[in-house]
């Protein structure tokens, strides 16, 4: 699954927002027994990896000039949930992107 969204802070400001807030990622799922793993590899790449109730979830956040893209792969088990994920990646990544 890939997600673009847009923005106009410029990666330099895109990345220490990211890299700053990065821990907040897990205050987002639902249920509270999530566990998030994220690490850099270059400027502009973090991977993710969410394991919660035995799925894992993996993908990166790939930081363009005037948009952020998620790559998410679903096991085939939450194939079916997609949408809702979608959405809820598209409204928690314009949160972690806001100025605090």
């Amino acid at each position: 699954m890939r997600i673009a969204l847009p923005h106009d802070l410029g990666r330099e400001e895109v990345r220490r927002r990211l890299k700053s807030r990065s821990h907040e990622i897990v205050d987002h799922i639902p249920g509270g027994i999530a566990q998030v793993d994220t690490s850099w590899t270059g400027e502009d790449r973090m991977n993710l990896a969410v394991g919660a109730m035995g799925q894992q979830v993996t993908g990166h956040v790939d930081i363009e000039e005037s948009q952020v893209v998620f790559e998410v792969t679903l096991p085939a088990a939450l194939s079916f949930v997609q949408p809702i994920i979608e959405g809820a990646i598209r409204s928690n990544a314009q949160k972690l992107l806001e100025s605090k």
